[in-house]
């Protein structure tokens, strides 16, 4: 028996026009390389659809939206603040405040804490990424981009100007370089027929109310054949917090005494009832390998009581 996940509403956003200079990439970045698919993203990318309450979660409409950053600092979180002030390396601020409005539609999960696929990408400053790919043993320069599930869905981190941003590769990770002050933007890209709802969190916070990422909150629905971008903490039903890099210290995540996982991107695809996705490597080999005569011996009568 299914258990029903329906979605009551989904929120459509209209991302506002990016803002802001060009950062330049590290020095010893070479020219850009990689590819976003068949082809580059559009410069309007399709609006996303943000998945509201389900009885499940908070929604926007009740007011779950995330919170600024406090002004001050609770006594039980002191003694980590000490210690964030004192760590190297990028974490995500709460940025300007950028118009993003939405409206809502329905979405019903196939399987509602069982995500289709599960990606990660992982960022610091230049030095901070090159000594992590020290540590994984290898790398090789291309784009913040990552292919999941059968390939037929993307997630791309891009630049104030729709520049997509430098990262290495590992045997293990993809390491993205970003710049103290730079915005930065998610892109999810959906290549199949199908909806599909993305639950995205940034250093362990989830996009949508600013608190612990959890698979069983709602997400971001990506249209058949689109490009959606998420470009901050939603603080309303009309406006966001801008992503921006800048010390971990002045991070999100260490305003609301949160850290430990500063340093982090997750996106987590589900499926929808109904819908039909591509044959995958796994299902085909299980086909290949199909018996067509699976009992050639006689087995023994049950036993008689």
């Amino acid at each position: 028996m299914r258990t029903s996940n329906l979605v009551h509403g989904v929120m459509t956003v209209m991302l506002a026009a990016a803002c802001g200079g060009q950062p330049a990439p590290p020095a010893e970045a070479p020219p850009a390389s990689g590819t976003w698919g068949a082809s580059e993203a559009p410069a309007g990318a399709a609006s996303p659809e943000l998945a509201a309450d389900d009885g499940r979660a908070p929604s926007l409409g009740a007011g779950a939206a995330a919170a600024a950053p406090r002004a001050l600092t609770p006594p039980s979180e002191r003694e980590e603040q000490v210690v964030e002030r004192e760590r190297s390396g990028l974490g995500t601020s709460w940025g300007e405040t950028r118009s993003s409005r939405v409206s809502s539609a329905p979405f019903e999960r196939e399987a509602p804490s069982s995500p289709l696929a599960l990606t990660t990408l992982y960022y610091n400053d230049a030095r901070g990424v090159a000594a992590q790919a020290q540590r994984d043993g290898g790398s090789a320069w291309g784009e913040a981009f990552e292919r999941v599930g059968s390939g037929e869905l993307a997630v791309r981190l891009v630049g104030e100007r729709g520049q997509p941003l430098r990262a290495l590769r590992t045997p293990q990770r993809q390491l993205v370089v970003g710049e103290d002050g730079e915005r930065y933007v998610i892109q999810l890209r959906n290549d199949t027929g199908n909806r599909v709802e993305a639950v995205v969190t940034v250093d362990g916070l989830d996009v949508i109310d600013g608190e612990d990422g959890r698979l069983d909150k709602r997400g971001y629905i990506v249209g058949p054949f689109s490009t959606i971008e998420i470009d901050g903490f939603r603080r309303s039903m009309s406006e966001v917090a801008a992503f921006r890099f800048g010390r971990v210290r002045d991070s999100y995540a260490s305003a609301k005494g949160k850290a430990r996982n500063v340093g982090v991107i997750g996106v987590a695809f589900f499926t929808e009832v109904g819908s039909r996705w591509p044959w995958s490597e796994p299902e085909l080999d299980r086909r290949e390998q199909a018996d067509p005569f699976p009992g050639r011996f006689a087995a023994p009568p049950p036993p008689r009581w």
